[in-house]
């Protein structure tokens, strides 16, 4: 196989994979937004008889909004996953809390009563 079939078969293997993740970010989108069950039929409808020219027109009609409702997408999914985080790393150890604890009572902020009553309510 010469060096220049084998560059042409990799350029139409890229554009094939490109078309097939187009397509299927059409696809996702089109069933993501808020148009109507008819309007979704009749552009999965186009889309599927008309591959290329379906395509096209649905990035061009409703190019604007896909990428609204993929960048509010993306933004819930940070704000889960930043909250799933918070949740699951919880607050600090009571090792911690207590090195606080006689760090302010050395420097004279706490009493030593107040330091053990804070002290009893950490290791409860």
């Amino acid at each position: 196989m010469p060096l220049l079939d084998l560059f042409w078969a990799m350029l139409w293997f890229f554009l094939f994979v490109i078309w097939v993740w187009l397509l299927f970010s059409v696809f996702a989108d089109m069933f993501r937004s808020e148009m109507s069950g008819w309007a979704k039929a009749l552009w999965a409808i186009f889309v599927i008889v008309v591959p290329f020219l379906g395509v096209f027109l649905y990035l061009i009609v409703h190019g604007g909004k896909m990428q609204e409702r993929s960048m509010k997408q993306a933004v819930a999914m940070e704000r889960q996953q930043r909250e799933y985080i918070k949740s699951v790393a919880g607050s600090e150890s009571a090792a911690d809390e207590l090195a606080k604890l006689a760090e302010l009572r050395n420097r004279g902020v706490l009493t030593d009563a107040e330091f053990d009553a804070q002290k009893a309510v950490l290791l409860r």
